[in-house]
């Protein structure tokens, strides 16, 4: 197995090499689609056909945006949990996914990265479902881990033989330090996902937004104290205000 990675839009992009076939280890966002393709057929040497398999993570445009895009042009089969295609599902989903794809170009406003076309559609056609602590078909050695918190349906995938796996968002850099992402929407299993990935002793963490980690130096327990204790998403936060304003106006009433 050989790891490749790549520099996306606003994310890492963890390209899976067997002598079978290729695994993409995310859906990337779909700014990425040409960076992928190219990177397979020029620096790998290797056919489009050769992907096989992409998993989404969770359906944030930086993971999911460029999954079908991907597909069409690969023929590859595209994976996810259950509960991934309902997630931006009625007028609350709608609304949160143009807002998450607008904080996809503010990210990559800070980043110095130019606006690119990264509209996705909010609703995923999964081929296969992966469900917890099963194996990526067509990839035995990589197993599924459902690690919910920053969504509904985070997965992480973990390459035994190499004791390696890849958490996506599951944790960040906020001032050089790890830190829980943002949004939050489940902060009890987002801290039993990090119990989870504790737990399995891997020697690397892969993430999409900072550097390889060595597990052996990541204070779990620290972090998953100062994680949140609610959640922290868009409405929750907008919520906030709006009661905080409330409360102002009542004060200035009085």
């Amino acid at each position: 197995m050989q790891l490749h990675t790549l520099n996306g839009y606003i994310q890492n992009i963890f390209l899976v090499e067997h002598n079978h076939g290729l695994l993409l280890l995310d859906g990337c966002s779909r700014a990425d689609v040409h960076t992928v393709c190219r990177y397979i057929t020029h620096t790998l040497k290797r056919p489009l056909a050769d992907l096989k398999m992409i998993v989404v993570t969770h359906m944030h445009p930086d993971h999911a945006g460029g999954a079908h895009w991907l597909r069409k042009r690969t023929g590859a089969k595209l994976a996810a949990h259950p509960k991934a295609a309902k997630w931006y599902a009625g007028i609350a989903g709608r609304t949160a996914h143009i807002i998450d794809v607008s904080l996809m170009y503010w990210v990559a406003q800070r980043l110095g990265k130019g606006r690119r076309k990264a509209w996705y559609s909010p609703v995923l056609k999964p081929d296969i479902i992966l469900t917890d602590e099963q194996t990526v078909p067509g990839f035995p050695d990589w197993q599924v881990l459902y690690t919910p918190g920053h969504t509904n349906h985070d997965l992480s995938l973990f390459y035994i033989p190499g004791n390696q796996v890849y958490i996506a968002d599951l944790l960040v850099k906020v001032k050089g330090r790890l830190h829980s992402p943002y949004p939050i929407c489940h902060p009890n299993q987002y801290r039993q996902s990090l119990q989870k990935i504790a737990s399995i002793n891997a020697d690397t963490l892969f993430c999409a937004h900072i550097k390889p980690l060595q597990a052996a130096q990541i204070d779990f327990g620290q972090i998953i104290a100062d994680a949140p204790t609610l959640p922290k998403n868009h409405w929750h936060a907008s919520k906030n205000r709006i009661i905080k304003k409330l409360g102002l106006l009542r004060s200035s009433s009085l």
